[in-house]
């Protein structure tokens, strides 16, 4: 097997983990919040405080992988991901389980932004667009397999073996990287930018502490404090950013249109749809009466057409082009969110159905274009930085889809004067909605110059 073989299989089994961490936990999230007694504002933070780890230790990648080396980094990170993965599992309180995860997601935060930094170094040109698609196989295909796997393992013992089920997948990790890996280095060595990576975390805790006290409305004035927080962070991180040579994320990279709207389309398309899924793992159950298997057992329809989907956008990706594709992903997207909307109790599976696969069909679409073509312009020695932003954007979109739409489903709970099933279909209504927001922008996408005109 070629060296950059090995290397793209270690990155897609590290980012495997990664997607069934965030989506396989979510069908349990019902029994953990009869277990440990939560509303649905904090059942959310068992995902974000998952995503809040990756987020903050993506930054410190580049020059984690340079003081230790690229392998001793990664066998570090799984080592300790394994141990985290286990105490998740073995958590006999809400505090315990949020402490685990977080450092679940610190732990495994280093896998993706450096092996994707690796990988992409590794294939250029077209060989970029085909590996692309392989790793949008595992980011939709993954997600949509492993609920109904969880939904099995929770209806037939409990929630705890999710975790513990992963810790195989993690040691096969560990022995590739032992033995595939190469200790070699990404970019020279840089002192990491701790005064931006701060200013990095303090903005999304807030942001995400923001989400998490609307939802509630118990604190009103706590709540104008941490958004008055996240904007006074977010501006002070930004004037930081500009006036230092070496930041930790680049700003100027954003200026690359094709960066930014596929930042836009993932925000609006797999973030949007996290969320949505949250709300319908708890709709489906609580108001439906489908079974957590059951439930799970949608999420493969919707792999098999973002399967479809991914084929498709391969193979008329340089024909198309991107545009054309983001705005069909985009739209059928949101149509599928928006027959998610339409269901009521004594519903057909068949009605469910269709619903995911018309998600499915279009995330994969528009999902996988995105990760194509944002990484599309960037030289080698942008990688490393750029690969930051995309992977910060990624696991901030989970996080943010999540957080939102929990928060918009409890403030229709308290203001609405509609039943349980009413503000249900209300939030699905608002995804499908924001789910379209790219299409106002997608006009400032040029037609690329390898486009094949029909």
């Amino acid at each position: 097997m070629q060296y950059r073989s090995k290397v793209a299989c270690i990155f897609l089994l590290g980012f495997f983990l990664d997607c069934i961490n965030i989506f396989m936990s979510a069908i349990a999230f019902p029994a953990m919040s009869t277990l440990f007694k939560l509303n649905r504002v904090e059942v959310a933070w068992i995902a974000n405080i998952y995503i809040l780890g990756l987020t903050l230790i993506i930054p410190l990648s580049s020059w984690l992988a340079n003081i230790l080396n690229v392998r001793r980094a990664l066998l570090y990170s799984v080592g300790l991901f394994t141990l985290a993965t286990f105490m998740v599992g073995f958590a006999d309180s809400f505090s315990s389980l949020l402490f685990w995860r977080f450092i679940q997601g610190l732990s495994g935060g280093l896998l993706i932004p450096i092996g994707q930094a690796l990988t992409f170094n590794l294939y250029q040109g077209g060989d970029r667009i085909k590996i692309s698609t392989v790793i949008m196989m595992v980011a939709l295909i993954a997600p949509a397999l492993s609920p109904m796997l969880g939904g099995w393992i929770v209806d037939l013992s409990s929630w705890r073996w999710i975790f513990y089920s992963h810790i195989p997948f993690a040691a096969l990790l560990f022995i590739l990287v032992y033995y595939w890996l190469k200790p070699e280095y990404l970019t020279q060595q840089q002192r990491p930018d701790y005064l931006g990576m701060l200013f990095i975390a303090l903005a999304l805790v807030a942001l995400l502490m923001s989400l998490t006290l609307m939802g509630e409305l118990s604190h009103p004035y706590l709540l104008i404090l941490f958004v008055l927080l996240t904007a006074l962070f977010g501006a002070g991180y930004i004037y930081y950013a500009r006036h230092r040579i070496d930041p930790v994320i680049q700003l100027s990279l954003l200026k690359n249109t094709k960066l930014q709207l596929s930042i836009l389309v993932y925000l609006a398309v797999p973030g949007v749809f996290t969320g949505v899924n949250l709300l319908a793992i708890f709709f489906l159950q609580d108001v439906l009466q489908f079974s957590a298997a059951e439930t799970g057992s949608f999420m493969l329809l919707y792999a098999l057409m973002a399967l479809s989907a991914m084929l498709l956008a391969k193979k008329y990706y340089l024909k198309w082009g991107a545009k054309k594709l983001f705005y069909l992903g985009v739209v059928i997207h949101s149509l599928g969110i928006y027959l998610l909307a339409r269901l009521e109790t004594g519903n057909s599976i068949s009605s469910v159905a269709m619903a995911y696969l018309c998600t499915g069909f279009g995330g994969g679409l528009a999902a996988n274009t995105a990760q194509a073509t944002a990484l599309l312009d960037f030289t080698k020695e942008q990688m490393a930085q750029a690969s930051v932003i995309w992977n910060i954007n990624r696991q901030v979109s989970f996080s943010l889809g999540a957080a939102f739409f929990l928060m918009l489903f409890n403030l229709f709970q308290h203001f609405s004067d509609l039943d349980l099933l009413g503000n249900y279909q209300l939030s699905f209504i608002c995804a499908a909605v924001l789910g379209c927001m790219p299409l106002l922008f997608l006009h400032r996408l040029k037609e690329q110059s390898h486009v094949i005109k029909c």
